[in-house]
């Protein structure tokens, strides 16, 4: 049996597969857990839903992306062969994401304000101290 021009690995003639190059380019763990994410319809592709993992992507495609509560809009630069590190998975895309919004700092999760809630052990004492008879 013999594998024709590029087919060996899921490249055909400068195109993967999309749950493929989600987990070259390192935003998925594992490729099964990329293909739910196109299965689920997290993924669009040229700004089209697509559902289908074996969907072919091609360089300069956009890519947007929910994973969790961010939305990624990535641009392919490149295939890629293989899952290598960080630094090869950055050279896959351009990240064209719009920047985070920053939360309001809230506040510490030990302090409330004064009169809210059940009193804490220590204001128990406070209030056993003020109505103690003397």
């Amino acid at each position: 049996m013999t594998v024709s021009d590029g087919e060996g690995g899921g490249r055909r003639g400068g195109q993967l597969r999309l749950d493929k190059w989600l987990w070259f380019a390192r935003v998925v763990k594992s490729r099964t857990l990329a293909a739910g994410l196109v299965e689920d319809g997290k993924v669009r592709l040229n700004r089209e839903r697509t559902t289908k993992p074996s969907q072919d992507v091609r360089v300069g495609d956009v890519l947007t992306i929910a994973v969790g509560p961010r939305i990624r809009v990535l641009e392919v630069a490149a295939l890629g062969t293989r899952r290598g590190p960080a630094s090869e998975a950055q050279g896959l895309y351009i990240d064209r994401s719009p920047p985070m919004r920053v939360a309001p700092p809230q506040a510490p999760s030990g302090e409330r304000p004064s009169g809210a809630g059940r009193p804490t052990k220590r204001d128990r004492r406070h209030i056993d101290r003020l109505t103690e008879p003397d």
